[in-house]
C-alpha cells in the first residue's frame, strides 16, 4: 500500500457534482430572465458566488481533502464546466476560488472573489499561493515533474510552509525520489510537529522502504493527533504484521474496517494478514471483494499471486487485470511490487523469457528507492568480522554471558530455505517459531563502535544477553527453544556466540545459483539493496560464503550446524532428526508434517513453507540459464 491519500475517486464525483449544480443554476437564472423579459445580470457570476461556495462548503469541505484530491476534484470541475460550454475565462476563475476555499476556508475566498470578473484586484501570479494552486492543477492531470517544479518555487517564497512541504513529497514519491520525498516529510514535521497527514506519509514511505521498525511511531503519532484517521489506521496495521504483532495489527484494521467496510485499502491489509496465518482461502476472498470495488488495485492482483501457483487458466483473468494493473502509471514501488507477481505467473506457467523480463524491470523500478550497494562496504565490514571474531577470542570467558540454551537462530542467504527449517523446529511442541526477530542487526547498530573493536565486554554482554532473552521470551511463552530465523543474523553469529555461547546456530545452505536467482526474483523491500542487480548479488553471496567459511572454522562444533537445502529435500526425517538432537528436542513426529502446523510466517516465504517438500526449486537456474551469467561464476562455491 502506497500513496493512498492520491485515490480520489469521491473527490472525482464531489467535483463533478458542483459543476452540474453552477451550470444548472446559471441555467435556471437565464430562463427566469427571459422569461420576465429582462436581462441576467452582466456579472453573474458574482451573483451565483454565495450559493456555489455554500455549496463547496457543504458537500467538499467536510471530506477534509489533502491537496491531491482538491486537485482533482478541482480538475474535474474545471473541465465539466468546459464540457458544458462555459467561457474559458470564468472557467478558470471559478476553478481558482474553488481551489482557495477548499485550502484557505473563507477568508481564501473571499480573496479569490477580488479576482472575478468585474473586480477591480488583480491576483499576483508568481505568489507562493498561486504557484501552489497551479501544482495542484499539475497533480491532478498527472503531470508530477511540473507539481514538483511549482511546489519548489512556491517554498521558495515561502520555505516554513508545511503543507507545499508534505504536497512536495508526496509528489516525488510519484516519480520514485523516495530520499528527498522523506526529507520533505521529515522538514513538513518539523516545521509543523502535530500534521497527521506528514507523519502518516513519512510513516508508510519508511514501511516500504523496509524500515519498519522506524515507521511505527510516525503513524502511532497520526493517530493520536487523529484517532478515526483511516489511512493511519490502516498503515499502522500494515506495519505490525511484518513486525509479527499480528493481534495488534488485527485490532486496528478491524477498525479501520468498521469505520469504512468499503476501503479497499483495509480489505488487502486484511487479506495480507490473513495469508500470513495460513488463511489462503479467506486471503483469497479479501482479495478479490477489494478488486470487485476497484479493479485497479495493484496490491490486490499482487496478493492473489502470492496465495497459491498460478497456472495458464488465470492468463484471461488475473493476467489480464494484474497487465492493465501495472500500465496504468503507477508510482515505482507499487508498478515494481505487480511486475514481480507478473514474474511470478509467467515463472509458474513456465514461460520462462517473459517471466526473467518482468522481474528485471521490478529490480529496475525499485532501484529507485534503494541506496547503491557499496562492495567496497561490505568488504571492509566482513574482513573487520573475521579479524575481530576470532577463534582465539571465543576461548576467554564469557564474563557477563548468559548460559541459556533458549536461542536457536536459524540463519542463511534470503531464499536459502531458512523459513522451512523455522517451520519444521516450530512443528515441536517444546519449541515457537519467532519469525524474523530484528535484535541482533539494531544491537549492533547501537554498538557499532564498541562491536567493531573487539568483543563485547561483560557489562554489555550482560546487557545484550538480558534483552535478547527477554525479547525471546515475549515471542515464545514457556517454550524450550524459540526459533530466530533472520537471515541477516548470518553477519553477527560471533557476537551472539560472545553473549549467549549456549545458543544453538543452524545454516541452511542452498546451491548459491538457485539462491541468488530467487533473491533477485523476489519482492524484498529496497533495503536488501544487494538483490536487485546480479553483478550485486554475486558479489555480496561471496562475501557471505567468506564470512559463513570463518564462523565454521572459529565456532565451536557444537554451537553450528550446517543443514545443505538438496539433503534435507532429499530425506526430510534424517535431517529433522539431526536438528532435533542438535538443538537437544527429542524425536515428534509432527516435524515431518510442519505444513500441517498452525502459526504465523513472517517471510516472504508463507505460502511454500505450508507445502510439502517439493524438489522443483532444486536447479532451477537452469531455466534461466541465458540470462544469468554473473550468477553462474558461484557454481560450485560451495562444494
Amino acid at each position: 500500500m502506497l500513496l493512498n491519500w492520491l485515490d480520489a475517486r469521491e473527490a472525482t464525483e464531489v467535483g463533478a457534482a458542483l459543476a452540474d449544480d453552477f451550470v444548472l443554476q446559471t441555467a435556471s437564472t437565464r430562463a427566469r430572465a427571459v422569461k420576465a423579459g429582462s436581462r441576467a445580470p452582466e456579472n453573474h457570476l458574482e451573483s451565483f458566488l454565495g450559493k456555489f461556495l455554500q455549496a463547496v462548503d457543504r458537500k467538499a469541505r467536510p471530506l477534509q481533502l489533502n491537496v491531491f484530491k482538491r486537485a482533482k476534484l478541482a480538475n474535474t470541475f474545471k473541465w465539466r464546466l468546459l464540457e458544458k460550454g462555459i467561457e474559458a475565462q470564468i472557467v478558470e476563475e471559478l476553478t481558482r476560488t474553488l481551489v482557495l476555499r477548499l485550502a484557505t476556508g473563507e477568508g481564501g475566498a473571499v480573496r479569490a472573489a477580488k479576482s472575478l470578473p468585474g473586480s477591480t484586484a488583480r491576483p499576483n501570479s508568481d505568489d507562493a499561493r498561486s504557484l501552489l494552486t497551479k501544482a495542484g492543477d499539475h497533480v491532478a492531470r498527472s503531470a508530477y515533474v511540473e507539481a514538483i517544479a511549482c511546489f519548489k518555487d512556491s517554498l521558495r517564497l515561502d520555505p516554513r510552509n508545511a503543507v507545499a512541504r508534505n504536497n512536495l513529497g508526496a509528489a516525488l514519491c510519484r516519480v520514485g525520489d523516495y530520499n528527498e520525498a522523506e526529507e520533505q516529510f521529515r522538514r513538513a514535521i518539523g516545521i509543523k510537529e502535530k500534521y497527521p497527514d506528514a507523519l502518516f506519509n513519512l510513516g508508510t514511505l519508511l514501511r516500504l522502504q523496509g524500515k519498519i521498525v522506524e515507521s511505527e511511531m510516525p503513524l502511532r503519532r497520526a493517530l493520536k493527533l487523529k484517532p478515526a484517521y483511516v489511512d493511519a489506521q490502516i498503515g499502522l496495521g500494515a506495519t505490525l504484521t511484518v513486525l509479527g504483532r499480528l493481534d495488534d495489527a488485527k485490532a486496528v484494521i478491524d477498525k479501520a474496517l468498521k469505520l469504512e467496510p468499503r476501503n479497499v485499502d483495509a480489505l488487502l491489509a486484511q487479506g495480507a494478514l490473513r495469508g500470513r496465518q495460513g488463511q489462503f482461502a479467506e486471503a483469497e476472498a479479501l482479495f478479490r471483494r477489494a478488486l470487485e470495488i476497484d479493479p485497479n488495485a495493484s496490491d490486490a492482483w499482487v496478493g492473489l499471486a502470492g496465495v497459491r501457483r498460478m497456472s495458464s487458466a488465470d492468463g484471461a483473468g488475473w493476467l489480464k487485470g494484474a497487465l492493465a494493473s501495472a500500465n496504468s502509471g503507477l508510482e515505482p514501488l507499487s508498478e515494481a511490487r505487480i511486475r514481480f507477481a507478473i514474474g511470478k505467473y509467467y515463472d509458474d506457467t513456465g514461460d520462462f523469457a517473459r517471466a526473467f523480463g518482468s522481474y528485471q524491470q521490478a529490480n529496475e523500478l525499485m532501484k529507485t528507492a534503494a541506496v547503491a550497494y557499496d562492495r567496497d562496504a561490505r568488504e571492509r565490514f566482513v574482513g573487520d568480522l573475521t579479524r575481530i571474531y576470532a577463534r582465539e577470542s571465543f576461548s576467554e570467558a564469557h564474563k557477563g554471558g548468559s548460559d541459556s540454551k533458549l536461542p536457536v537462530l536459524v540463519v542463511g542467504m534470503p531464499r536459502s530455505g531458512t523459513s522451512l527449517v523455522e517451520q519444521i523446529i516450530a512443528s515441536h511442541p517444546a519449541a515457537k517459531g519467532a519469525g524474523e526477530h530484528r535484535f541482533w542487526g539494531q544491537a549492533f547498530r547501537r554498538h557499532a563502535s564498541k562491536l567493531l573493536q573487539g568483543s563485547p565486554d561483560q557489562r554489555l554482554r550482560s546487557n545484550l544477553a538480558e534483552e535478547y532473552l527477554s525479547s525471546l521470551a515475549e515471542r515464545g511463552g514457556d517454550a524450550l527453544r524459540v526459533v530466530d530465523k533472520s537471515t541477516l543474523n548470518s553477519d553477527y553469529l560471533g557476537i551472539v556466540h560472545s553473549v549467549v555461547p549456549n545458543a544453538r546456530m543452524i545454516y541452511v545452505q542452498r546451491d548459491p545459483v538457485d539462491t541468488c536467482l530467487s533473491c533477485y526474483f523476489q519482492d524484498f523491500p529496497p533495503s536488501l539493496n544487494f538483490t536487485l542487480d546480479m553483478s550485486d548479488l554475486a558479489h555480496y553471496y561471496r562475501e557471505h560464503h567468506r564470512l559463513i567459511s570463518h564462523w565454521r572454522k572459529a565456532l565451536p562444533p557444537t554451537s553450528l550446524l550446517v543443514v545443505p537445502y538438496e539433503q534435507l529435500v532429499a530425506d526430510q526425517e534424517k535431517w529433522t532428526r539431526r536438528i532435533l538432537d542438535f538443538i537437544d528436542l527429542p524425536w515428534d513426529a509432527r516435524c515431518l508434517d510442519y505444513h500441517l502446523t498452525e502459526s504465523t510466517v513472517l517471510t516472504a516465504s508463507y505460502w511454500q513453507v505450508r507445502q510439502t517438500l517439493y524438489r522443483s526449486s532444486i536447479g532451477r537456474w537452469r531455466n534461466y540459464e541465458k540470462f544469468i551469467g554473473p550468477l553462474l561464476t558461484l557454481r560450485n562455491l560451495d562444494s
